[in-house]
């Protein structure tokens, strides 16, 4: 009798035993069927030490309960006396409730369990064949294949065979399986069979010898006539078998399915014909393939039919296969295919897919084919359609180190042996890791983790994958470092040639000079070269990930001469998680930030501080620009010093902006084109500013002292005022000044002029800091007109001679620099023109309409593509702009969110308004984002400002890359940019000239 308040020993045992149900279990084991086994400790011993020890109790009842009772007591005794099949069975069941619903359904398969000999341990395809000889039909071999697939998984949960000899054994039985498929097929049409000769050759995981519990089986099929038959004749019908074979293998039936015949890989795909001849095949591959068909052959394998048609399909690919890294777009091709894998992996299942994600089993195959492909031309002992002996033969020939190909060898058979059992389950076809604790439990204890299981597996899973995820350190980039820093005798190392294959495909377009450069940065001793032989395989990595890995290594050798001894640089780069990261981008990304890198390399440093990249404010850097002003002795002093902290806010905004365009290993990129838009245009604007009004401190300092006998203040104009500014804009201003009292008006004027003029001069002058370019040509009467008028002065011109052109302009004139109570009189001044009273009369709309055609007539440059001209083009800047500031006129004094100097915000202000429709909005914002970010990306790659797409082709690929488009995908980035702007184009003919 139980005491009450406690627990049974039964209870308790099974508890121990590592049941999580023991009630349940304990229910199962007191029902009649258990009553001879119930209490033997050999049983309870041997579920114990199953995956899941309630599912194998489960299992195994039902498995009792099917049996006669005479076959049950032999079944039971059996498993009993015998230690071999309890362990199997029961491995089995607890690992797979499949294949435990299979015994259930065919209680005497256990007996292909019983046997133990040493021929058992590890069969081929002829084993396989026998074990499915019985079979005549789709159902009865299905049946033939899970008493084959019990045995396969028998061996495995119980350690007789590690995971790569599981995997080639279920390709023996998938090959095995095809042939008796085919075998059933022709039966069914003789008169097919009789007429051609079929051959099926395995690609993918089973060709590679490599198969999953349940996985596609991909094939292609090739056919040549019989004697006497006609080509077409004996396509037909080897089609009609190849569709037979596949719908043998793929339908469901009474007993289920076995797994998916997939042809895809074929030729032309789902699109091209099921089967070819040999010719058609080889005329295809030499003219039409892509490159990742190429890589898909590297596993072709004849497994059926007619293999010696299948052995000439082979070898005529093959050098095809090897000749496929010589072709023009190899590099672009598998970065291509690389990243559409991951950008199709659902946002919600990333963190969990084990073959797809980042650090998984597909990370590694296809860095193992890469290299094969690179370096197989010219090594037959790398041609293995198998990925750890192709690894193993990639370290024997020093294409990988022998220590990296090592722990990558057992990642990959740890994240194998996790996908296998998570198959085994159910049989189902998945990658996903399971979310549920029992799930992860049973997966962790098949996997032999008994401690603290659920931890233990996630740890390690975590481990082993950030193994794989740092793989292009390890097995593509530290060979070519070993291959020059040659410290470690008797290593078998990268040939010089083989080196430069190998960057070539990774990018590279002059391996030469990328080797130079690692010899420069990473040969010798010293405890420089030894950090920079550790940070280069990843840098490696990361510039090649870029449009232009060249520019990015020669960028960072000459950073690294130049900051060489200090004793911060490699440290920082060493030390700071991002810091490297973060160079690798802007070193790679164009000429600009390198350029304004390379002239003060110590600004390396805002790359490792996590607020390195955040703007600064206007007012702190104008308190240091003023500052660093009255240190200096004299106005170039002063100005330089000015111009040397634009220089490093400019790069810290380009920094900023490639890392946030391109994302990092930890951040993604910024998914709000228009939130980089805005983030530069302040930065920019906020910078430009400052300096303006440390070069007027400057000039006004070196000749009048503190006090300039006239008010002085800097407008900002255009795109300035507009808080728009881009890398490669000038400053649009105006010049205002009011004389002090006493002072005489032409004395005022003089000493005006002469500030205007020093400011400029000073802002130009040739020094390594990029000039700042002021440009006062709207102001009025434009180049013929003074270049500072008073207040008044601008009062009585407006009065009586402004035109509409300058009260557009006037919409973007903001205070910037200098006197503000004066500037903010000017604003006062002008605000009526800009937003007048009861909006434009119907003669100023047309005369607006009248400048914008002439000026899309007249400014366009002479052999332009309008389509792709940023500014003046159709729906560029222009066109979005001219049909803002016009609802500005005719609507801000009603409005006040209109009256705004930013193009962004009073496009909000009018959808706000109901001025534009919240779809027109849109569109007009997302074609000036566009527009800007292009032309921000222009002046980032080539170092100068420009208004249209680059001709060269890696530079536009550079723009692409800084847009968000992946390599290979200039096309799309055209086809878009003309896809948005048309929109705009016709919002804005609708909405400016009423069209």
């Amino acid at each position: 009798m139980t005491v009450p308040g406690r627990r049974s020993s039964t209870f308790t045992r099974l508890l121990r035993h590592g049941f999580t149900d023991p009630s349940a279990a304990a229910q199962l084991l007191e029902l009649p069927d258990m009553a001879s086994v119930r209490s033997d400790p050999v049983l309870l011993d041997a579920l114990g030490a199953t995956a899941d020890p309630d599912l194998a109790l489960r299992s195994l009842v039902r498995l009792a309960e099917a049996h006669e009772p005479d076959e049950r007591r032999r079944f039971l005794d059996n498993l009993i006396t015998a230690k071999p099949l309890r362990d199997r069975l029961l491995g089995v069941l607890g690992a797979s409730e499949a294949l435990g619903d299979h015994l259930a359904r065919h209680p005497r398969d256990w007996h292909a369990l019983a046997t133990y000999e040493s021929a058992d341990l590890h069969p081929g395809v002829a084993d396989f064949e026998r074990g499915l000889a019985d079979a005549t039909d789709p159902v009865s071999l299905r049946v033939s294949y899970r008493r084959c697939l019990l045995a396969i998984a028998a061996r495995d949960v119980c350690g007789t065979t590690h995971v790569a000899e599981a995997a080639a054994e279920l390709a023996d039985l998938a090959t095995a399986t095809l042939r008796a498929a085919l075998g059933i097929a022709r039966t069914a049409a003789p008169d097919d069979a009789a007429a051609c000769r079929l051959a099926v050759i395995a690609m993918g995981k089973c060709g590679g010898h490599e198969l999953n519990y349940v996985s596609d089986v991909d094939v292609i099929f090739v056919a040549e006539p019989t004697g006497g038959t006609e080509e077409a004749k004996a396509l037909q019908a080897a089609t009609r078998l190849a569709s037979h074979l596949m719908r043998i293998c793929s339908e469901t039936t009474v007993e289920g399915t076995i797994w998916p015949v997939d042809a895809n890989l074929r030729p032309e795909g789902r699109n091209g014909p099921l089967v070819r001849t040999l010719s058609s095949h080889v005329a295809y591959y030499q003219r039409w393939a892509k490159t990742w068909e190429f890589q898909a052959l590297l596993k072709a394998r004849p497994v059926a039919g007619d293999l010696a048609l299948g052995e000439a399909y082979t070898e005529a690919v093959a050098p095809l296969v090897w000749q496929a890294a010589e072709r023009e777009n190899f590099v672009a091709d598998v970065q291509k295919m690389r990243r559409r894998v991951v950008d199709n992996i659902p946002v919600a299942e990333i963190e969990r897919e084990l073959k797809l994600g980042p650090g998984g089993l597909r990370d590694v195959e296809f860095a193992v084919q890469l290299l094969q492909l690179v370096h197989g031309r010219s090594d037959a002992t790398l041609h293995s359609g198998t990925t750890l002996e192709a690894l193993q033969a990639l370290a024997a020939g020093g294409y990988v180190g022998r220590a990296d190909a090592a722990q990558l060898d057992e990642a990959y058979r740890f994240l194998r042996a996790m996908e296998h059992r998570i198959q085994l389950h159910k049989l189902r076809r998945t990658h996903l890791v399971p979310e549920q604790e029992a799930d992860l439990r049973r997966l962790a204890r098949s996997l032999g983790l008994r401690t603290d299981p659920v931890t233990t597996l996630n740890r390690e899973w975590k481990r082993h994958a950030s193994v794989v995820r740092r793989l292009h350190e390890k097995i593509f980039y530290r060979p070519l470092l070993d291959a020059v820093a040659q410290l470690t005798p008797g290593e078998t190392r990268l040939s010089p040639k083989a080196a430069g294959q190998r960057l070539e495909a990774l990018g590279y377009a002059d391996p030469a000079a990328a080797m130079r450069h690692l010899e420069a940065l990473a040969s010798g001793v010293s405890r420089k070269a030894a950090i920079q032989r550790t940070l280069l395989p990843v840098l490696l990595g990361w510039f090649a990930d870029s449009a232009d890995p060249d520019a990015g290594l020669l960028g960072f050798r000459k950073v690294s001469d130049a900051l060489g001894k200090t004793p911060w640089y490699l440290r920082l780069l060493r030390d700071e998680g991002a810091a490297a990261e973060n160079l690798a981008r802007v070193l790679s990304a164009g000429r600009l930030a390198p350029d304004l890198l390379l002239r003060a390399p110590e600004a390396v440093a805002i790359l490792g501080d996590p607020e390195g990249l955040r703007p600064r404010g206007r007012d702190h850097l104008e308190q240091e620009i003023l500052a660093a002003v009255g240190r200096a002795d004299t106005a170039e002093a002063a100005v330089a010093a000015a111009r040397g902290v634009r220089r490093r806010e400019l790069f810290r905004t380009a920094a900023a902006d490639i890392i946030g365009s391109y994302g990092t290993e930890e951040n993604p990129a910024e998914a709000d084109a228009g939130a980089l838009v805005d983030q530069v245009g302040d930065a920019i604007t906020e910078l430009t500013a400052a300096t303006v009004a440390g070069a007027l401190r400057a000039a006004v300092r070196d000749k009048w002292g503190d006090t300039l006998p006239t008010r002085f203040a800097v407008i900002g104009m255009g795109r300035f005022g507009g808080h728009e500014l881009g890398y490669g804009s000038d400053a649009d201003v105006l010049f205002v000044h009011q004389p002090r009292d006493g002072v005489d008006e032409q004395e005022a004027a003089r000493a005006a002029n002469a500030v205007v003029s020093e400011m400029r001069r000073l802002l130009q002058l040739p020094t390594a800091d990029p000039p700042l370019l002021i440009d006062a040509d709207l102001r009025p009467e434009g180049k013929s007109g003074p270049l500072v008028r008073t207040l008044a002065s601008y009062g009585a011109y407006y009065r009586r001679w402004s035109l509409v052109w300058e009260s557009q302009a006037l919409l973007r004139a903001r205070p910037m620099a200098g006197d503000t109570e004066l500037a903010e009189a000017f604003i006062e001044l002008v605000e009526p023109l800009r937003h007048p009273r009861e909006g434009l009369d119907d003669e100023a709309v047309r005369e607006i309409r009248r400048l914008k055609a002439r000026m899309e007539s007249e400014r366009l440059p002479r052999g332009a593509d309008p389509t792709l001209h940023t500014k003046l083009g159709r729906g560029g800047l222009s066109d979005v702009e001219w049909t803002v500031q016009l609802l500005q006129m005719r609507h801000g004094w009603e409005v006040p969110g209109l009256r705004t100097t930013r193009t962004r915000e009073a496009l909000r202000a009018a959808r706000a308004a109901g001025l534009v429709s919240e779809d027109d909005a849109r569109t007009l914002d997302e074609a000036w984002v566009l527009a800007t970010r292009v032309r921000n990306g222009v002046m980032l790659v080539r170092g100068r400002a420009g208004d249209t797409f680059p001709s060269d082709v890696r530079e536009l690929a550079a723009v692409g890359r800084y847009l968000g488009y992946g390599p290979g995908h200039v096309g799309d980035m055209l086809d878009d940019y003309r896809r948005v702007t048309r929109r705009a184009r016709a919002v804005m003919e609708a909405a400016f000239y009423d069209a």
